[in-house]
């Protein structure tokens, strides 16, 4: 029988909990959740040590955590010890999961992540999105979403929530797309067209992406500046850990910065911007490919091979991103910048002359370029794991509906 969700809604991720004594209840419980999460298996005594509470106060917050199906005990933490041996705890492998979906130009994609931050069910539906409406697009993402739910529901798993990540400006009410200029979408209300359970967070593809190189990147800072591209080019500014969302939540266009302000026109009105000279078609374009289904891998391929239309292209397309992104080092002074989604994989040829043009307009030292692991699945993967961090970031939540429904 697939497991059935209490009525609750996680706190989002890194939302500030109260400061009464309710409050601070609820700060332990996702301190001993992190702890566990990231440092685990611990016994009680163990994540006592970690956080800094006496055994006593842990071993109450670990039996609400039980019982609500967030943490399981796995047995005695080291067989054959002196003394006895704790009970080691880990994050429950079954429960709350967090639904991530993505909305591509060219693709839809369905996520479920446990917890664990384990990847336990994926959907993708390829095909073109731009210029459809967005009622059938819901619809076939709504789709996708059940069967990733069914498919982790047979795993033992329900959906805390459904983060949804999309190329466009996303209003501070987390489900109205604002504008959306690679799909034709204006002032949509992806929350009265997507189902009304899960929880529904919607956010701009680049943020989600900066979230999941933070959490999920290797050695990541925690000031930096995230670029990805597709179709378009989005950037998210991450300071202190922290998404910088902007006044309007609308922080991060770094596609529509003019690199040449008479240069063609855009689909947002302006001129001669970064996704003109550095979008996945604009280099297309320059390099005298067809597009196809899988582009990158074909720009890649052919780079490799040293097709010199090719690598010509990618270097102005570095050029154009080095020029963009050096206002946006200047202003920010960001510890690093990390390339994401399809400019991972073409990454060897747009480099050289991204590092150099910033390198020679930068007004202090060149600002270091990584390239991200994730890819592709960046913004897919952050979307889901928003919802678990959630979770994690206010147990207390899931926990007491949880103990209350069973």
């Amino acid at each position: 029988m697939a497991p059935t969700p209490p009525q609750a809604r996680p706190a989002r991720a890194g939302r500030a909990l109260p400061d009464t004594q309710q409050g601070m209840r609820r700060r332990n419980l996702a301190r001993v959740m992190h702890a566990v999460r990231d440092e685990g298996p611990l016994s009680r005594a163990a994540v006592a040590s970690h956080i800094g509470l006496t055994r006593a106060a842990v071993s109450t917050l670990v039996d609400e955590l039980v019982r609500g199906g967030l943490l399981e005990e796995l047995g005695p933490e080291r067989p054959g010890r002196v003394g006895r041996p704790g009970s080691a705890l880990a994050v429950s492998a079954a429960g709350p999961a967090g639904i991530g979906a993505e909305i591509g130009v060219d693709h839809l994609a369905v996520c479920a992540v446990d917890l664990r931050g384990q990847v336990r069910a994926r959907a993708v539906r390829h095909g073109s999105n731009r210029g459809r409406a967005p009622g059938p697009v819901a619809e076939r993402l709504t789709d996708l979403v059940r069967r990733v739910v069914a498919e982790a529901a047979a795993e033992g798993l329900w959906p805390a929530g459904l983060a949804v990540a999309v190329p466009g400006l996303v209003a501070r009410d987390a489900r109205t797309v604002v504008r959306a200029p690679n799909l034709g979408w204006l002032d949509t209300d992806l929350g009265a067209l997507l189902p009304a359970d899960p929880p529904l967070t919607v956010g701009n593809e680049a943020n989600f992406g900066a979230l999941a190189e933070l959490w999920l990147g290797d050695g990541t800072p925690r000031d930096f500046l995230h670029v990805s591209a597709e179709i378009g080019i989005g950037a998210a500014v991450v300071v202190d850990g922290r998404l910088l969302r902007g006044t309007r939540g609308f922080a991060g266009e770094l596609g529509h910065v003019p690199v040449h302000p008479d240069g063609p026109a855009c689909a947002c009105g302006g001129r001669g911007c970064l996704e003109q000279y550095a979008g996945e078609e604009a280099v297309l374009r320059a390099a005298g490919v067809e597009p196809g289904e899988d582009r990158v891998g074909l720009l890649a391929r052919r780079a490799a091979d040293g097709d010199e239309d090719v690598r010509r292209a990618l270097s102005e397309a570095g050029t154009a991103l080095g020029i963009a992104l050096t206002g946006a080092v200047n202003l920010l002074d960001p510890r690093g910048v990390v390339l994401g989604g399809a400019l991972a994989a073409l990454a060897p040829w747009l480099l050289p002359s991204l590092r150099s043009e910033l390198a020679r307009r930068s007004a202090g030292p060149a600002c270091p370029v990584a390239v991200s692991d994730l890819g592709p699945q960046g913004p897919l993967l952050g979307a889901a794991h928003f919802v678990v961090r959630g979770v994690l970031d206010d147990p207390a939540a899931v926990a007491g509906a949880v103990a209350r429904q069973g």
